[in-house]
């Protein structure tokens, strides 16, 4: 059945408006305002959306110009993107954080006209460049009033000013908006966004609607979602996941929940109690680590690990589907009300699935979680692919320790060298302005990944590491960061990050950084509480409890992947300096350069 058949858009504006018109009534979006919740149903949604589509054609932008989005995930981003696609133009997305030389660099190379800006300070981060960027030619300055110099300067406007632009043009063109998106064809431009890579300036990649359309249709037919769901949005919307959750929504049609503020997610799905919510594996680390480490009578502390003991044993069973008898069910019912309720109700009660994505989940974590019931379904996607292209599945459809099957459509083969390669809808056009580049990742038609993995007889993949950060020792053992990180992390809630390293080297030694909330919470317990972060890192008693733990996490590794030395940074790493990008991927290579001789001094002994 082709889209028109099933009459849902040829575009992502299109899936828009056939929401609003099979469901204009019932909620799409559901924002905080104040203390509260306000909701937006799919009509207001798209009458919105149509009002900003009709500003930005009347300040000139024409089907496939690149309009420009800086802001932290909110309503707003959200409502512009949707403006962007129903005008037929393309979205840059620019991270908030980004670093004003990069913001220019990204507005001039995308040729963006417009850019809807979150606060004074991302204006003034474009105003400043000003004459680098010849083509734009309105800033619209996402909420709040214009003040200081901003009032008298033509070229920044309110989001105010853009919808009234915008209902003028509808009331001369009470049509337009429908016959531009009956135009745009599924090759057309999309979206444009910049990876946040480790060396050299970031690259644009082109993404069409199809790419979206592709996600909506993929998830669609492995039946997972429903327009019952309720979606809780935090991630940034400037990354991909991000926007492919939106894509999927516009498909399926449920409500999303959108508050960026990642201080406030837990908060937030006690709120609003979700169905299901996608997020980095930081997020469920952390979740775990706060409490694994709040405080807990002798008694209780028994209860609680007797309960998270006997849930694992209960795994294989509920993984493949299979109901409990007999005195297990006796068990995990009483675990259940005694322990993993009060889990269940601190995620909001209702929640069916959360998804992983961005970044490898450590197995322990999963499995962690499910023991209490909540299940994480691992996926797997680049910024190249439009997000996902693998993911477990529920009802007896997962497998921990793999990203799952390919999704419908997704074709994958491995090369010699172990290599993962893609092909299908969801693969990118290219990358923007950079034809050798293209040329390096696109043969032959093949989308070459530059992760290195493993294919089961079920096709479901396995994720070994990045083909560039595997670690070659002077003994000529291979090994892969990421599942030393993993195994360490999950053996212990006091570590944030771990930075392997040790190519050509005699053994693996490593950079860590502590979680700020785990290690205040121990030094409080241990009499140690009048320290700073800087000063328990570098304390002997922090120091030898961490050593703890990396000694048994090498238990659980081959010989030659073992830490043999350690040292702890005095701060954790940061996306304002670069050294994780904002959908908390460590820039390992970024890290390992700015501590170079911290690092070199553990290999002194050698």
């Amino acid at each position: 059945m082709t889209e028109n058949e099933h009459g849902d858009g040829m575009s992502f504006g299109g899936r828009l408006l056939h929401q609003a018109t099979v469901q204009p009534h019932r909620e799409a979006f559901r924002h905080p305002e104040g203390d509260t919740w306000t909701s937006l149903t799919w009509q207001q949604t798209k009458d919105i959306a149509f009002e900003l589509a009709g500003g930005l054609i009347a300040l000139g932008v024409e089907p496939e110009h690149r309009v420009a989005i800086a802001s932290n995930t909110r309503i707003e981003w959200v409502l512009a993107d949707l403006g962007i696609m129903c005008a037929g133009a393309a979205t840059t997305t620019v991270y908030p954080t980004t670093k004003p030389e990069d913001v220019g660099y990204i507005l001039s190379d995308s040729e963006s006209r417009v850019l809807f800006a979150e606060d004074t300070e991302q204006v003034l981060k474009v105003l400043d460049r000003a004459a680098e960027l010849p083509l734009m030619s309105t800033i619209v300055l996402m909420s709040g009033e214009l003040t200081g110099t901003l009032v008298d300067d033509s070229r920044v406007i309110t989001w105010a000013d853009l919808v009234a632009k915008g209902t003028e043009w509808l009331k001369d063109h009470p049509d337009g908006i429908e016959q531009i998106l009956a135009e745009i064809t599924p090759d057309k431009l999309a979206t444009l966004i910049y990876t946040s890579g480790t060396t050299g300036r970031p690259k644009g990649v082109r993404l069409i609607h199809d790419c979206w359309l592709y996600e909506g249709d993929a998830v669609e037919l492995v039946d997972i979602l429903s327009p019952e769901d309720l979606q809780y949005l935090w991630l940034p919307l400037s990354h991909v996941f991000g926007k492919a959750l939106l894509a999927i929504q516009m498909k399926i049609g449920f409500a999303t929940a959108v508050d960026g503020r990642i201080d406030k997610i837990v908060d937030g799905l006690g709120t609003v109690r979700p169905t299901f919510m996608a997020g980095a594996p930081r997020i469920f680390e952390k979740v775990r680590a706060k409490v694994l480490m709040k405080p807990k009578s002798a008694i209780a502390a028994k209860i609680f690990d007797w309960a998270f003991t006997f849930g694992r044993t209960t795994i294989p069973a509920r993984l493949e589907g299979r109901e409990l008898t007999g005195l297990d069910k006796v068990k995990y019912g009483l675990a259940r009300k005694l322990v993993f309720s009060k889990l269940e109700e601190t995620m909001g009660g209702r929640v069916r699935f959360f998804i992983s994505g961005s970044a490898a989940l450590s197995r322990e974590v999963q499995e962690w979680f499910y023991s209490a019931g909540l299940l994480i379904l691992e996926g797997y996607g680049l910024t190249e692919t439009s997000a996902a292209i693998f993911v477990n599945l529920p009802d007896g459809r997962t497998k921990f320790g793999t990203v799952g099957p390919p999704l419908p459509g997704t074709e994958i083969k491995i090369a010699e060298d172990g290599e993962i390669l893609i092909k299908g809808r969801a693969v990118m056009q290219g990358y923007h302005n950079q034809p050798d580049a293209t040329a390096e990742v696109l043969k032959d038609g093949w989308f070459h990944t530059g992760d290195i993995g493993q294919i089961d007889g079920d096709t479901y993949l396995r994720i070994t590491d990045r083909k560039k950060d595997l670690i070659k020792t002077s003994g000529g053992k291979y090994v892969a960061p990421q599942k030393v990180t993993g195994v360490m992390k999950a053996e212990s809630p006091y570590l944030s990050e771990v930075i392997v390293a040790g190519e050509h080297h005699k053994y693996i030694a490593a950079l860590v950084t502590l979680d700020a909330d785990a290690i205040a919470g121990w030094a409080e317990a241990n009499e140690l509480g009048h320290l700073s972060y800087a000063e328990l890192t570098q304390h002997d008693a922090v120091r030898a409890m961490i050593d703890e733990h990396i000694q048994a996490g090498n238990e659980k590794l081959d010989r030659w992947e073992t830490i043999k030395r350690f040292a702890i940074l005095d701060s954790d790493l940061s996306v304002d300096e670069g050294e994780v990008t904002p959908s908390m991927k460590v820039r390992r290579r970024t890290v390992i350069a700015r501590n170079q001789a911290l690092l070199d001094s553990l290999f002194d002994d050698e």
